[in-house]
């Protein structure tokens, strides 16, 4: 039996790079019987470098909540719960801190790259510096043995392994190691319309699983393609050219799809008959996600009562982990 810990920070509503990233997989993981999955929104974590801007936290809890049930995560099946509800994770990261030097933290290249991107400077925040250590607690609290992460994640997966390893032989085996898991290779993020490499709500260049159909057909139709291809009759380039890029994820029918790129790269095939296919292609894809979201949004009340029910359970959990790292530590005093 696998026990799984993945998550998302509940910065914006999710969009179509999640879903191919993350949310399909989350699916079959939950339908195989094999594995015990835990969904985590990650509050505390997105507060870590949202501090000042809660709101940007808390108004998007319910947002992802809704596209984790609209895309077919099934709290029947599956653990969803807000870290923030989880008080024994804090309580975790502040055992680990000891365990850990700053200059390990410091290294960690995700951390690196990450301050780096944000432009933190020396005014980083000291939740964001340490947030692999949150990140330990979460997946050991869980006793997850695997961890779906990107590529540009397994530094945070090799921090919690040597966190285990040192609480391990520093008291007693309590805690379990955990295995990062990388996606196939293949496509890697889903790169935004615009063609760059990263689909996000600051570039506004994503389209969204909560986006209406009108809105996804005028994202479709304003994609980046080959801007040399300016005449239907002018040969165009497939690679670079995001409606390809889309519907070599998206599209069904592969052997028609490379029909496709075959006649646009010879020339004769205008830009609009290749979105107009695209839209197609994403209507099917996102049509049952959006109306089962919708009919999940007229009552929120609902859906934080899921989120509560799975909070709880999973608070429980994580109880019984910290119960027996405090008695390993030798600190549970009244046990």
């Amino acid at each position: 039996m696998n026990t799984i810990l993945t998550g998302d920070r509940p910065t914006g509503k999710l969009h179509l790079g999640h879903y191919v990233g993350s949310l399909k997989t989350r699916k079959e993981m939950q339908d195989d019987p094999n594995n015990n999955l835990f969904v985590m929104i990650a509050d505390i974590q997105a507060l870590t470098d949202n501090a000042k801007t809660p709101e940007k936290v808390s108004s998007n809890v319910l947002e992802v909540a809704l596209d984790y049930l609209a895309v077919g995560l099934d709290p029947k099946k599956t653990t969803l719960f807000i870290q923030s509800q989880i008080p024994e994770l804090s309580e975790l990261t502040m055992y680990y801190l000891n365990l850990v030097s700053v200059g390990r933290v410091r290294r960690n290249p995700t951390v690196k790259s990450e301050i780096e991107q944000k432009s933190f400077g020396e005014g980083v925040p000291t939740g964001f510096f340490i947030y692999p250590v949150s990140q330990a607690a979460d997946i050991t609290a869980f006793k997850a043995n695997l961890v779906p992460v990107g590529e540009d994640q397994k530094p945070m997966v090799e921090q919690t392994q040597e966190i285990v390893h040192s609480f391990n032989s520093t008291y007693q085996k309590v805690l379990v190691e955990p295995k990062g898991v990388i996606p196939d290779k293949g496509l890697g993020r889903l790169p935004g319309i615009d063609g760059n490499g990263k689909m996000s709500k600051s570039l506004n260049n994503g389209i969204y699983l909560a986006d209406s159909k009108d809105i996804v057909d005028k994202k479709i139709m304003s994609m980046y393609t080959d801007p040399n291809h300016i005449h239907v009759q002018d040969p165009g380039k497939v690679e670079g050219n995001m409606v390809f890029t889309y519907l070599d994820v998206f599209a069904q029918d592969k052997a028609y799809v490379q029909e496709l790129k075959e006649q646009y790269q010879k020339g004769g095939l205008g830009d609009v008959k290749i979105k107009r296919y695209l839209i197609d292609v994403l209507d099917e894809v996102l049509t049952p996600i959006r109306a089962r979201r919708q009919e999940l949004a007229q009552d929120p009340q609902y859906v934080m009562d899921l989120l509560k029910d799975g909070s709880l359970a999973a608070e429980k959990i994580a109880a019984q982990t910290l119960d027996e790292v405090k008695t390993a530590m030798g600190i549970n005093y009244f046990h």
